[in-house]
């Protein structure tokens, strides 16, 4: 499990294909960011399990269900990625949970400043936009973020400067692909009101969602 807080960036070294894996070589910026064989590492939201360490460089294999879902089937040698290890038992917890299984990818639509700040707009998939609530939660490339702004299929997330700096949100232009993990919470509880064997299910109908918290067991 991760927090969505970006410990560092990193660049890509390498990548080798791998029949339909990939293996992808990984430098992080920081000297402090290590981890050992086996250990779990958000790479842009997607947890991947080091395989080999030489030197700096952490080297992760990408199955093709991975490449197929995420920005990694694009990774090139040159590019940049977020970083986060696993969340250690006992450590501070300070973004929201994530898991590090992305559900898709979406595009930034839009990427203007707002008063010193910066808010970027994602296009994400039909299917997700269930789970997208304004000041809910999302991880964006790893990144815990609040939804500032939920239209249609568009998603708006205010970014302060200490994300640009320490993101590679920062580098983001319109137009790009980015990683899209909905809230695990807003996940379970879409699943429980819609359920068919949830208390909140035909009789919750007409209800508000609080009603149909309430008449869940929240």
């Amino acid at each position: 499990m991760f927090t969505g807080l970006i410990e560092t960036t990193g660049t890509i070294v390498s990548v080798e294909r791998k029949g339909a894996a990939s293996l992808i070589g990984i430098k992080p910026e920081s000297p402090d960011f290590t981890a050992l064989p086996g250990a779990s590492v958000a790479v842009d939201g997607a947890c991947l399990t080091v395989e080999a360490v030489k030197g700096p460089v952490l080297y992760f294999t990408a199955v093709k269900e991975t490449l197929d879902r995420t920005t990694l089937g694009r990774a090139r040698a040159g590019g940049h990625v977020n970083l986060e290890r696993a969340l250690v038992a006992g450590g501070r917890f300070d973004g929201h949970l994530v898991l590090g299984h992305v559900d898709a990818v979406g595009t930034i639509t839009a990427v203007r400043s707002d008063n010193g700040d910066r808010r970027c707009s994602v296009k994400v998939p039909e299917a997700l936009v269930r789970f997208m609530a304004e000041k809910g939660s999302v991880a964006i490339d790893g990144i815990s973020l609040t939804i500032a702004e939920s239209r249609g299929n568009e998603v708006s997330v205010a970014l302060i400067p200490g994300t640009l700096a320490a993101t590679t949100m920062g580098q983001k232009r319109t137009g790009d692909p980015v990683n899209i993990e909905c809230d695990v919470i807003a996940r379970y509880v879409y699943r429980l009101l819609t359920s068919g064997k949830s208390t909140a299910g035909k009789a919750g109908r007409g209800k508000t969602l609080f009603e149909q918290l309430e008449g869940a067991g929240f």
